[in-house]
């Protein structure tokens, strides 16, 4: 049984190639030309500034900068740019690699989202100011 769209075998039992490297390559080029629109106005929207370092960049070192999806959708690229944030390729990894640790029910990803770390390291500044000596 052929699958709709997909390469189909002959008579003979051969598969067309010809088909299959035509899907193939229209499947390519209908990603490039996604991944190139958006990342193309991405650059022009946002600074060409890493999100999470703050690593500057210029055309030089260009290539090292990313588009991001926030939402993880790469389908999802609204033309305001709302979903993208430019991040070099270390801090790109490292949110890539802290969602899969969440998919997996390991890592802080959930809590880091909700506002960060919860310690403060000025809690008790009040109490030991109105200890001191008069």
């Amino acid at each position: 049984m052929a699958i709709h769209g997909g390469p189909s075998k002959t008579p003979g039992g051969n598969i067309n190639t010809d088909k299959l490297d035509r899907v193939v390559a229209d499947a390519r080029k209908a990603r490039d030309q996604r991944l190139s629109g958006y990342r193309e106005q991405s650059l022009r929207l946002h600074p060409w500034v890493c999100g999470r370092c703050a690593r500057e960049f210029t055309h030089a070192n260009l290539h090292e900068l990313t588009v991001h999806h926030k939402d993880h959708n790469h389908d999802n690229n609204p033309p305001d740019g709302s979903n993208w944030e430019n991040l070099c390729l270390y801090c790109h990894d490292h949110e890539h690699q802290k969602y899969e640790e969440h998919l997996r029910g390991v890592g802080a990803y959930k809590d880091e989202k909700k506002g960060g770390a919860t310690f403060n390291p000025f809690g008790d500044l009040k109490s030991l100011l109105g200890k001191g000596g008069d």
